[in-house]
């Protein structure tokens, strides 16, 4: 069995066994049709759950034979044009050679007698990203799995901010736990559902969460936010952060950052900026400026995985002030004893909740190295121009009726049949419309809900989309949407 542990003597091995998986790979991304085959449920997993993990085949190209069937064959490509569903992005080459090397490598990024300069490009792209957003010298983050566990480290900290300025100012001792319960975050309504399950795991729960409504563009109502500070002042309650949005999941749209930032600032409060979508627009030749305001964030969540076409995971939390990150700190002697930090050894688990993590850095490092930041930024902004050009479709459209116009690449709309028909069937029609489409392996759309009534939504992240691609998915929808329709005013009559 040793021969399959990659060393000095297997590395032949290596070259030959990662060389026909790529070559399966390129194969099948070169004959994908379509985004994927509509298999069900119930017809994969007894394929599945009919192997028998303890009988292994031994021969690996047997085993890349098998991996079709149960994987390659179906999966859910999105790199095809027609996958305009929930914020996956198709991924650049480079990236894809930093997670080859990564993966070999398998550097682990919490010490540095681990990780040497892999723990340096984590730092540097870390900086790089707090230049881009403006936060200042002081800054410093971590990269995490995703915008849930960036969202979960900044409100972590946050919380124990809050938590150390009111035992301060107390005129009498206090405990942690007699602040806990006076604690509250306010986010939008279309805020990530992450803010609420950060809120619970931080010991608060989600009614500690105020959720503040929004505008006629989905972006937080600030007239509103402001009413709500206040009170929460009266009540003797501390408004332990403010949670704006920069790349709703639903919307794509944008809070006012500079108004948010200010009321924050009145207030003593964090300000944490979710950036997971939008923070493409960090690196946008034309766009930069829908993010004015970000700069004056306490911690800020990124997802290069999303709008910087990494593959996943890639993400990061930043903090303008670097001192704050040591609310996650604990030293063992076994790992990171305090010495070290001392001897300014760079030991990132000093600041992440996480302890063995990937060097999922160096697929960022590869992409800016060898594209630039003006090359993946011109890719997001091929898509906030698509999603501009999808509107004006949708909106002459007499089939549909569209939410918002996008601030950056989603679209919100509904099919409306032309003769009158009861609201709960046209919510039925349009979800049995998006089940269908994935059903038929033809295009994939997302839904949602919009003021308690069912919506689809594209979410374009594909520079290879087009407004041909967007046309023919709208008519794949109404096809199905009106047969739905059809069939239950039959029965019905």
């Amino acid at each position: 069995m040793r021969s399959h542990l990659l060393n000095e003597t297997t590395a032949e091995l290596y070259r030959r066994s990662v060389t026909e998986g790529v070559e399966r790979v390129a194969a099948k991304l070169a004959s994908t049709q379509r985004p994927h085959t509509g298999i069900s449920v119930d017809e994969l997993a007894p394929v599945v759950n009919g192997i028998d993990l303890d009988r292994p085949l031994e021969d690996p190209a047997a085993v890349l034979d098998e991996l079709e069937e149960v994987y390659l064959r179906d999966a859910v490509y999105f790199h095809h044009p027609r996958y305009l569903g929930h914020l996956n992005c198709p991924v650049v080459i480079p990236a894809v050679l930093g997670e080859a090397v990564l993966s070999a490598v398998n550097s682990s990024l919490d010490t540095w007698d681990q990780s040497i300069g892999g723990t340096l490009i984590e730092r540097r792209l870390i900086d790089w990203t707090a230049a881009r957003i403006g936060l200042g010298p002081d800054a410093d983050g971590i990269f995490t799995s995703g915008g849930s566990q960036s969202n979960f480290h900044s409100l972590l900290l946050a919380r124990d901010e809050a938590c150390r300025k009111a035992m301060q100012a107390a005129d009498r001792p206090l405990a942690k736990s007699e602040v806990l319960p006076r604690l509250r975050i306010f986010t939008s309504e279309a805020s990530h559902f992450s803010v609420k399950k950060s809120a619970a795991m931080l010991g608060m729960g989600y009614e500690a969460v105020i959720a503040v409504p929004v505008d006629r563009n989905r972006r937080m109502d600030t007239s509103v936010l402001a009413l709500e500070l206040e009170e929460c002042a009266s009540e003797g309650l501390i408004p332990m952060a403010v949670v704006a949005t920069a790349g709703t999941t639903d919307f794509g749209s944008i809070d006012p950052l500079p108004e948010i930032a200010r009321l924050a600032a009145e207030h003593g409060t964090w300000m944490h900026v979710d950036a997971a979508y939008g923070c493409g627009l960090l690196v946008s030749p034309t766009r930069r400026h829908l993010l004015d305001g970000i700069e004056h964030a306490d911690s800020v969540t990124v997802d290069y995985h999303k709008s910087f076409f990494q593959p996943v995971s890639s993400s990061a939390m930043l903090v303008r002030n670097r001192d704050t990150l040591k609310h996650a700190t604990y030293h063992a002697d076994y790992l990171n004893p305090r010495r070290m930090a001392e001897e300014r050894i760079p030991n990132q688990v000093d600041k992440s909740i996480q302890t063995t993590r990937r060097f999922d850095a160096l697929k960022l490092w590869m992409t800016l190295r060898t594209m630039g930041a003006d090359g993946i930024g011109s890719l997001f902004d091929e898509v906030v121009d698509l999603a501009a050009a999808g509107w004006d479709i949708i909106d002459a459209d007499p089939r549909y009726e569209v939410v918002v116009r996008p601030q950056i690449s989603t679209l919100v709309f509904r099919y409306v049949p032309a003769d009158e028909v009861r609201p709960d069937l046209v919510d039925e029609a349009n979800l049995h419309a998006r089940k269908a489409l994935f059903a038929s392996g033809e295009a994939v759309v997302a839904g949602t809900k919009v003021d308690g009534r069912q919506y689809l939504k594209f979410t374009l992240l594909n520079p290879q989309t087009t407004t041909a691609d967007i046309a023919a998915v709208l008519d794949l929808l109404a096809s199905h949407a009106e047969q739905y329709l059809g069939e239950s005013l039959a029965v019905v009559s």
